[in-house]
């Protein structure tokens, strides 16, 4: 079989494969809900803890199956504009291939983790029911040797692949921030990696100036008013020249979303123009050492004293901590009531450290986490010993919230997440391809072998999977939809592709990926950290497993596109 499938051929292919897909879906559902329930049919948490590998399981399943309707509704948008050419038919021909594959074979949760359909008990016999002819032409003619050479020799020239996203001004967005990184970032990251500098103010104030703190906070607080799909295109380009730059939109992000969401009108009058303009830096302080994702363990506490909140406690792996001036601070402020029920979230604002006082506010200290990468910023652990807030720091005004005011955040802060780690999978991508074509062995180039550009030419097609889930969650965020689950999937998604193609590229390099002088060493760092930041793989699967067997969000794609004609 060629390498390629006649275009309609192809859609109508895709299509009744990702039909078939869906059917799997439910069949999954509806064995691991019978596992998980009791005897009322309502989800047991005990056994869902118990059946955990099944159930996070399923949640890799339906992350596979939405990626593949959204891959299908990118090619669908190409071909109305007339851009779906051969690199982008090879790519979802490709997809479809690989990830059926992994569907009735296996599916890779982690290194040295997998989840099969016999997990669920679905057994041979009904395994085999659940294939097509459509599935078994792509599984079996799909991603071909042939296919892999071909999707190389077509991104050789540094093209990879329409991104299909119909809005000119997104394009010329795009454009801009990629001439910035290639100007500004990019000669220069590899080199703050490892002096392990802060990323200089300068930069900083560019992007300022850019608007990238201000993005998607609403034009009357001073912002552009843009949606999270302008965040996800901004947020890959910075990203793809250095996961720090791209990370520093995070901590604003964060911030306007908790003030725009939760704050009183004042507190948005005073905060919201001044974290757009970049005049205020702010960073996120949740996290506490024996706490991690177990939010409602928090312990530090905040007392009110006269005019002011008194805060003590710990807290670490704050980035950022220093060279900050307002602290979104969570803290528990009625020890009676216990979990979630006793935090809120204060606005806390703090003098900007120096290099020789890192901390210069009274009653607050802390030291620096070194750590392997994500160094543009610095980790930190912090202590409170008496330090004050002013009484209106209080988000919102009313005790109590903070846990429900902070949820409201993560399905933002989850799709910025998921386009930061787009970013950092197509910059292994590049630097793999970049190293593959220079380096010569054996009188010729790497990428001559197949092993090497078959490497490449799958983390260009994964990389497009990858961001095309994490348009679809940031699309429906735009939409005022609840997209926990959506954007649970893309973080789970493409954290993963950008530490595969991160441990691809620096193989490619051989040893010399292993030397420090080599960008590839830092890319692999960086990209390891996005299986665990902003909640690990581990807890994106149980949220996108206990959303779905709940009845929430779509186990089948609910709002994929309509049948191909």
């Amino acid at each position: 079989m060629a390498a390629t499938l006649i275009i309609q051929d192809l859609l109508h292919t895709c299509e009744r494969s990702y039909e078939t897909s869906k059917q799997v879906l439910g069949a999954i559902r509806d064995h691991l809900a019978k596992q998980v329930s009791d005897e009322n049919g309502k989800l047991d948490a005990a056994v869902m803890e118990r059946e955990q590998h099944a159930t996070h399981g399923f949640a890799w399943f339906a992350t596979y199956v939405t990626a593949m309707g959204e891959m299908l509704a990118w090619a669908r948008r190409l071909e109305a504009q007339g851009t779906l050419g051969e690199l982008e038919q090879l790519m979802l021909q490709a997809a479809y291939s690989e990830y059926l594959h992994q569907i009735f074979g296996g599916m890779p949760m982690s290194q040295g983790e997998f989840v099969r359909l016999a997990d669920f008990g679905i057994e041979v016999r009904e395994r085999q029911a659940l294939q097509t002819p459509y599935t078994t032409l792509l599984r079996e003619h799909g991603f071909t040797a042939p296919c892999k050479a071909r999707i190389a020799e077509l991104i050789a020239d540094g093209n990879f692949g329409a991104m299909g996203l119909e809005d000119e001004t997104l394009d010329l967005v795009r454009d801009q921030f990629r001439r910035f990184v290639d100007e500004q970032v990019q000669p220069h990251a590899h080199g703050w990696h490892e002096k392990d500098d802060l990323i200089p103010m300068e930069v900083i104030d560019q992007m300022a100036e850019m608007g990238v703190f201000g993005l998607t906070v609403p034009e009357e607080y001073g912002g552009h008013g843009m949606g999270k799909t302008a965040m996800c295109v901004v947020t890959e380009e910075l990203s793809r020249g250095y996961i720090g730059v791209g990370s520093l939109g995070t901590r604003s992000e964060i911030a306007a979303e908790l003030i725009r969401l939760g704050g009183t009108e004042a507190q948005k009058q005073h905060y919201l123009p001044k974290i757009s303009s970049g005049e205020i830096l702010p960073t996120a302080v949740f996290t506490e050492p024996n706490t991690g994702s177990d939010l409602g363990s928090v312990r530090t506490r905040a007392v009110p004293e006269g005019d002011d909140w008194v805060v003590t406690g710990n807290k670490t792996w704050i980035t950022h901590a220093a060279r900050t001036d307002l602290m979104t601070l969570m803290a528990r402020t009625n020890p009676d009531q216990p979990g979630y029920k006793g935090l809120s979230m204060f606005l806390a604002p703090k003098p900007r450290g120096t290099d020789d006082a890192p901390f210069p506010a009274e009653g607050m200290d802390g030291g620096e986490i070194e750590v392997l990468g994500y160094r543009g910023m610095k980790e930190y652990e912090l202590s409170f010993d008496g330090f004050r807030m002013p009484k209106d720091a209080l988000l919102g005004g009313v005790e109590g919230q903070g846990f429900k005011q902070l949820m409201e955040t993560f399905e933002s802060a989850r799709i910025q997440t998921a386009a930061r780690a787009v970013g950092v999978a197509q910059c292994a991508l590049e630097e793999g391809l970049k190293y593959a074509q220079e380096r010569v062995q054996f009188g010729k180039p790497l990428y001559a072998f197949p092993r090497v550009h078959g490497k490449l030419a799958w983390m260009a097609v994964e990389t497009m999977v990858a961001r095309q889930i994490t348009y679809m969650s940031a699309r429906e965020k735009d939409s005022d939809m609840r997209c926990d689950i959506e954007a649970g999937m893309a973080k789970l998604l493409a954290a993963r592709v950008a530490w595969s193609n991160a441990d691809n590229a620096l193989q490619i390099h051989g040893g010399n990926g292993y030397a420090l002088e080599y960008p590839i060493s830092r890319i692999l760092c960086d990209a390891r950290i996005l299986n665990i930041f902003e909640g690990a793989a581990e807890i994106q699967a149980q949220v996108v497993a206990r959303g779905l067997l709940s009845g929430r969000g779509a186990i089948q794609g609910s709002r994929a596109p309509a049948k191909a004609g």
